[in-house]
């Protein structure tokens, strides 16, 4: 696959500049303490500790959403996680023992100065941050990702990449900033960045041309190539472009894609539970609590009814009761959503920031995947689409959320 490097504009280095130097909390499991940190400090910290275990790495760099917010111009201001590649060795046989060993030394760095370090040790720290841990080695897939903890839902995700055979989904999220230049420059340099005097940092574009995919950032535009290769299919990320405002760019390839994308969903998540769990996951995910309660809700309720209507449109490699069974999870799934969000915008204390995170933290846990009572198309008095939540009774009204047009709004009912 051909990609493209671009030195970044003055502007542009200077938005990297300021997501480096952001503080930003990692939250550890009992009586460790929330860790408050810049990007640039964690990277300097994993580099080092790399180095101490003897791993060779070849590059840093920024990915995802944190790249995309980097490249793109002000109409873009927020990211969902920060995604750092560190390019590793990984051929010996202890490599991936190794690069945990340095993830947990390079956390012992970060402990405030106060804290005793005497009992800790690096497995008691990679315990306490971190909440996701992925190791594949097979084919042309060698790579580990460690998922550092934040309560907001603004994840560090390390990815420590010997080789990938995909590293984007779509052309707005396939963005690579190399970060070597500019930690170089920081460390070395005594003249301040101006717009006359700055390092040259270099990104990537991994879909191809880098200047095609900041116009279709820029202009909202979706497009891929070959989604059938990606886990899952890009579905769940697809339904959220479309949720965010971003239209396909290519409206008449789009049935093709969507199959492929759903085809490619069912394989990778072909029962029921697995398809509940990963869309709790990417619920969770990418929906800032900080939002607020409400505007979380909604915005989880909106994203399920996009992804009801391209997997009920779309989905041709499925039987008719698995394809029902998993739109009917959906539905109760948005049903939850809905739920919530009506009890939240009737109670003003639910907006604290202290209680939005755990409110809306897992709108789907409880719910009864094999519900035999779904929602009826053809009976506009809605059935009962919520089975999983026993103390259940209350009627949700329609009229506290905004009908969103094409789409049915849903109601709940004991």
């Amino acid at each position: 696959m051909s990609f493209s490097l671009k030195a970044l504009e003055y502007e542009q280095v200077e938005r990297l500049v300021g997501l480096l130097n952001k503080q930003l909390p990692l939250h550890g499991c009992g009586n460790f303490p929330t860790l408050e940190v810049t990007l640039e400090a964690m990277v300097r910290a994993v580099k080092s500790s790399l180095q101490e275990q003897g791993v060779e790495l070849r590059d840093v760099r920024l990915n995802g959403s944190a790249a995309s917010y980097v490249v793109a111009d002000s109409n873009i201001d927020t990211y969902n996680d920060v995604d750092l590649i560190f390019g590793v060795n990984l051929d010996e046989a202890d490599s991936f023992k190794r690069v945990k060993e340095a993830v947990g030394e390079s956390l012992l760095k970060l402990l405030p100065e106060q804290v005793s370090k005497m009992r800790l040790r690096s497995k008691m720290m990679v315990d306490a941050y971190v909440n996701k841990m992925v190791k594949v080695a097979q084919g042309n897939d060698c790579w580990s990702l460690m998922s550092l903890h934040n309560e907001g839902g603004c994840n560090v995700e390390l990815k420590f990449v010997d080789k990938m055979r995909r590293q984007f989904e779509f052309s707005v999220d396939s963005f690579q900033i190399y970060l070597d230049p500019l930690l170089y420059y920081q460390t070395h340099s005594t003249v301040d960045m101006s717009k006359t005097f700055y390092p040259t940092v270099y990104g990537v574009s991994l879909y191809g041309d880098f200047e095609e995919a900041a116009g279709h950032l820029k202009e909202h535009w979706i497009d891929t190539i070959q989604p059938e290769e990606i886990r899952g299919g890009g579905l769940l990320k697809y339904a959220r472009l479309l949720a965010s405002g971003y239209k396909p760019l290519y409206p008449a390839k789009l049935a093709r894609m969507e199959r492929y994308m759903c085809s490619r969903f069912f394989i990778d998540f072909p029962d029921i539970d697995k398809q509940g769990e990963v869309i709790e996951k990417y619920l969770v995910g990418h929906c800032s609590a900080s939002r607020g309660t409400v505007e979380c809700a909604r915005a989880r309720y909106t994203y399920l009814m996009v992804l009801h209507r391209v997997i009920e449109q779309s989905t041709v490699c499925l039987m008719s009761h698995e394809r029902r069974q998993t739109l009917r999870f959906i539905t109760q799934a948005a049903c939850a959503c809905l739920k919530q969000a009506n009890a939240n915008s009737t109670s003003p204390s639910s907006m604290s920031s202290s209680s939005s995170s755990s409110a809306c933290s897992s709108p789907v846990k409880n719910l009864n995947f094999r519900s035999r009572r779904h929602y009826n198309s053809n009976n506009r008095d809605y059935k009962t689409c919520y089975q999983g939540n026993k103390d259940y009774k209350s009627r949700i009204s329609p009229t506290a959320l905004p009908f969103i047009p094409g789409q049915l709004l849903y109601r709940c009912q004991s």
